[in-house]
């Protein structure tokens, strides 16, 4: 029998519940009318996230995985071009590129962020790459100067998988303001345009219904995922604000623990704590712990890209700082409604099972 869940991984519905009343009314009405598909509420959204961002124009689309494909394919990306991709990153990165008919070139990561570097990119490029795909894991970002600067010089495309790091930045500057990619955002127009196009249908936009320029898809953002998540921008920052908060209190009870590895943070970082990630030996045994306790975890990822079985055609080397954080990280509760009792608990558990017999 399972033990009651004391502490959750996360709490969406309590976020939902806050968000709802200022969406009820606009939310109904555009249920009850049947309006479905695009309209004022996507306008506003992707005007008010290309706001957020920092970036000229926003595409909404179906979801993060094909705004990576989308993107891929409006730059021309495709059959004998390699995209570099960090081997530590869930597999719908790698996945993008496979569907947009690119190759995949998998990288390993710095082992104190886990996040690709200049020097990783610079010696994974070949005469065949095109583009590289930055992840900003856990909510934190790479060194993005560096990076840039490196891609510059290398003449290819830079396209930012910012699906975790809603509000993060480097040096001031917003995750998916220095590439191309995220709702799609861009400050390229024509490329904006590009998919938007291939985004519905292949149709370009102000052309007639049946009037097809390309060979696209079916990955538009509908009308009330828009009002939805426009209610929710509304809190963005203050939800963002506390995640931040409770992960240095994660981190400051955890600093002392000679078996808890933090992923570290740059000073040029602004680092948004989607996940409150960790490092631990013995993590399945963690894991079972904790949820013996009644707390709830993740695990990301536990199979670098690179051993997926779909994926192992285009490994051609060991990335050993993935393959090895692989069996360590450990994801702890974060959201923005937890309680400072709730994660002092978690702490309370975790040094105990770091402690205790489940090592032995």
């Amino acid at each position: 029998m399972q033990p009651a869940v004391k502490v959750p991984f996360t709490d969406l519905a309590a976020m939902a519940r806050e968000v709802w009343p200022a969406i009820e009314s606009e939310f109904i009405e555009a249920l009850l009318a049947g309006r479905y598909i695009g309209g004022a509420p996507v306008a506003a959204f992707e005007r008010r996230w290309a706001e957020y961002c920092g970036t000229g124009h926003a595409v909404g689309v179906a979801n993060g995985t094909d705004a990576l494909q989308l993107t891929l394919q409006a730059l021309g990306v495709g059959d004998g071009d390699e995209v570099i991709v960090p081997a530590n990153t869930f597999i719908a990165t790698a996945a993008a590129v496979v569907r947009a008919g690119a190759t995949p070139v998998f990288t390993d990561v710095d082992p104190d962020t886990l996040l690709l570097t200049p020097d990783l990119l610079t010696r994974a490029v070949t005469a065949r790459t095109r583009a590289v795909m930055v992840v900003h894991l856990y909510g934190n970002m790479p060194d993005m100067h560096g990076l840039a600067a490196a891609a510059r010089q290398a003449g290819i495309w830079l396209i930012e998988d910012a699906a975790q790091a809603h509000g993060a930045e480097w040096s001031d500057r917003r995750a998916g303001a220095f590439g191309d990619a995220g709702a799609v955002v861009t400050d390229d127009p024509e490329l904006a345009a590009r998919i938007r196009a291939l985004a519905n249908h292949g149709r370009d936009q102000g052309s007639a219904h049946y009037q097809h320029r390309h060979v696209g898809t079916n990955s538009r953002l509908d009308t009330l995922q828009a009002i939805a998540l426009t209610g929710k921008l509304d809190r963005h920052d203050q939800w963002t604000d506390t995640r931040i908060a409770l992960a240095d209190r994660y981190r400051k009870k955890l600093a002392g623990s000679p078996a808890v590895r933090l992923i570290d943070i740059a000073p040029e970082a602004r680092h948004v704590h989607h996940l409150m990630v960790i490092r631990v030996p013995h993590r399945d045994r963690i894991q079972a712990t904790l949820a013996a306790h009644g707390i709830r975890t993740g695990v990301h990822y536990p199979v670098p890209c690179h051993q997926q079985p779909p994926l192992r055609r285009y490994a051609t080397q060991s990335l050993p700082v993935c393959e090895q954080a692989a069996d360590q990280l450990l994801s702890l509760p974060l959201f923005p409604h937890m309680t400072r009792g709730q994660l002092d608990q978690v702490c309370e558990v975790l040094d105990h099972a770091l402690s205790q017999g489940t090592l032995r």
